[in-house]
């Protein structure tokens, strides 16, 4: 007969289950309680004590220890007990008034507390309310932003879209396009300081101005090859003309996917009558509110890093010729982007979105 103490059976209430299972799944609960909760977890899945140690990879008496605690205290018994040393000085009761009030209020003079304005407020220092925010994951001073589509035709729409990337068809060539208007010229007033050891590139904060232009860009998400041309305007006019470059660049014999945004410009009785002249050309057009999901934006992005945002122009045409001299390096080497995400997964992320966000508004009410 196997000798030994014998283990008292270790049963969890429906709450408690799910409790220890909320605390295992939150992101902000220490790591030690987590790997207490799931400790007693496994323990009432029926695993010995050297099973969980192993699967946890703990000490056997480690669990042994949060085992019998929480045998006595339950709940309870998997927080740490009290340590020496000085008295707490903040109630639980000021704890909750200054959560609260950074939840639920906002200061006559500002959009939002800071640490020093809410310890003015609340009659504390600013060290205590920065560990109070900290403890509770609170974080005034950020905001994100954010923009669903209200496109009807959302789901179908990325599921289209993403199909043609993730597989397109054969003999068909897919093509991003769409333009990136009123690029300014941009000089600084006085000439731009060089880099030098220690001492980053120096440039005026003002500017002037010479003038704006717009480009037209279609990108081959099979290769990584563009094709870009600039226009004063971004007219329809000017966008079908872009098009019959396309038209001429192209090989024939090849359907061609036009993948672009809703802007008025792409669909005036004379862009529609074109395409309708040319079948084996098929549009598709993106949901509004997702330029995302137009890979141009990648390369436009792109291009604005590395030669807009910091470039000094003193002329549209010196601005244009910068344009095209970066086009013309990118396809002397292009890589096309490589779409992961399937529609199901972007979809399933839009969807916990919308639930976080949903329950976010449901809380405040």
């Amino acid at each position: 007969m196997a000798g030994g103490r014998p283990v008292e059976t270790l049963t969890l209430s429906d709450e408690e289950r799910s409790y220890l299972e909320r605390q295992v799944r939150r992101l902000r609960v220490s790591r030690s309680l987590s790997e207490r909760c799931r400790i007693i977890l496994r323990c009432a899945d029926g695993l010995t004590g050297k099973a969980v140690a192993a699967d946890l990879g703990l000490h056997e008496h480690t669990v042994g220890k949060w085992r019998r605690r929480f045998l006595k205290d339950r709940i309870d018994g998997l927080l740490d007990e009290p340590r020496a040393g000085r008295p707490r000085r903040i109630e639980d009761d000021q704890v909750a008034a200054v959560i609260e009030r950074t939840l639920y209020t906002t200061p006559a003079d500002a959009t939002h507390w800071s640490i020093r304005s809410m310890g003015e407020e609340m009659g504390l220092s600013h060290t205590t309310i920065r560990r109070i925010w900290t403890a509770f994951g609170l974080q005034p001073h950020r905001v994100e932003c954010f923009k669903l589509s209200s496109d009807p035709l959302f789901v179908d729409k990325v599921r289209d879209i993403v199909g043609l990337y993730l597989a397109p068809p054969d003999r068909a060539m897919v093509l991003c396009v769409d333009e990136k208007s009123q690029i300014q010229a941009l000089d600084r007033e006085q000439p731009v300081l060089p880099m030098m050891p220690g001492i980053p590139e120096r440039q005026t904060h003002s500017y002037i101005r010479h003038g704006t232009t717009s480009l037209f860009a279609a990108l081959d998400i099979a290769s990584g090859f563009v094709i870009g041309k600039c226009y004063k305007r971004h007219r329809a006019k000017e966008f079908l003309d872009f098009l019959k470059q396309i038209d001429a660049r192209v090989s024939d014999g090849l359907d061609i996917h036009i993948v672009m945004d809703n802007y008025a410009t792409h669909k005036t009785p004379m862009i529609k009558a074109w395409l309708a002249r040319r079948p084996h050309y098929h549009v598709h057009f993106t949901p509004t509110s997702a330029s995302w999901i137009n890979q141009v934006e990648r390369w436009f992005a792109e291009l604005t890093r590395k030669k807009i945002q910091r470039g000094v122009h003193t002329s549209i045409k010196d601005l244009e010729a910068d344009i095209q001299a970066f086009i013309a390096k990118h396809n002397q080497n292009p890589k096309p982007y490589k779409w992961t995400k399937s529609a199901d997964e972007i979809l399933a992320s839009v969807k916990r979105f919308c639930l976080r966000t949903n329950q976010t508004l449901c809380g405040e009410l």
